[in-house]
C-alpha cells in the first residue's frame, strides 16, 4: 500500500516508515505536521494515511481536523489515527462518519506490530480497525446518558467560556476565531443539547446550566 505518515515526534516518524517500508509498504511523504498532511495527501492520493491527533503549532487536534478534511475531501483514502490517549469525542466523530476505511488505535499498540499492520491493512482494505481500550472507553459512555458528551472539543470550549460569563464576541476574542464561528458553534450546542426555542427561557442560561450542572 502507498502510506502517508503525519508524526511530529522524529523518531517515531521514522521508525513507522522504516517498518511499513521492510513490510513492503511504499512510503510517498512522512510529515510533521497537520498542513503537511492535506498537502502530502493530495499530492500523492495514498490508500492510507497515518496520523498522530496532537501535532504542533498548539499540538491539539490538528491531526484529528486535517483527517476529518481527509475524509471529506478523498473519501478512498483510509485514516488510520494514532494517540497517546483514548480521546472519546474524537473517536466518536471517527466512528459516527459517514465513510469506511477507518481506524483509531493507541500509540502504544504501535509496538505490538503484527496488530499495528493488521489493522493497517483493515483499514487499507476499506474496512475499519479500533483499539480495543477505545471500544471499551465509548461502550462505558453510552451507559449513561451524557449530551455534553455530543459536543465538539471546540463547542466544549466555547460552552466553558458562556459559562464564564463571556458574550460571543468575547468569546470569539479568547478563542482568535470570528464571532460568525462563534455563533454557528452556540447553536450546534443548542441542537446537540436539545435546546429548542421556547419562549421565556434564555437558551444561553439553560445550556450553561447543563454545562455547570454535569
Amino acid at each position: 500500500m502507498r502510506v502517508v505518515i503525519a508524526e511530529d515526534s522524529t523518531l517515531l516518524r521514522e521508525g513507522l516508515a522504516r517498518l511499513l517500508a521492510e513490510e513492503g509498504h511504499e512510503v510517498v511523504a512522512s510529515v510533521g505536521d497537520g498542513q503537511g498532511l492535506l498537502s502530502a495527501t493530495g499530492a500523492y492520493r495514498p490508500d492510507v494515511i497515518v496520523t498522530d491527533i496532537r501535532m504542533p503549532p498548539t499540538h491539539t487536534d490538528e491531526g484529528l481536523r486535517a483527517a476529518l478534511e481527509i475524509r471529506e475531501r478523498w473519501p478512498e483514502v483510509g485514516v488510520l489515527v494514532l494517540s497517546q490517549y483514548v480521546e472519546k469525542r474524537y473517536a466518536t466523530e471517527l466512528i459516527t462518519g459517514e465513510h469506511g476505511r477507518v481506524g483509531y488505535l493507541l500509540k502504544d499498540r504501535v509496538t505490538q506490530v503484527g496488530e499495528f499492520l493488521d489493522a493497517l491493512e483493515r483499514v487499507g482494505a476499506g474496512g475499519a480497525a479500533f483499539d480495543p481500550e477505545v471500544v471499551r472507553r465509548l461502550l462505558a459512555r453510552t451507559s449513561h446518558t451524557d449530551p455534553l458528551g455530543k459536543l465538539t472539543e471546540r463547542e466544549q470550549d466555547v460552552l466553558a467560556l458562556m459559562a464564564q460569563g463571556h458574550t460571543n464576541a468575547g468569546v470569539a476574542g479568547r478563542l482568535y476565531v470570528s464571532q460568525s464561528a462563534v455563533e454557528k458553534h452556540v447553536n450546534a450546542i443548542f441542537d446537540k443539547l436539545g435546546l429548542a426555542h421556547t419562549t421565556g427561557f434564555s437558551r444561553r442560561v439553560l445550556a450553561v446550566l447543563r454545562y455547570l450542572g454535569s
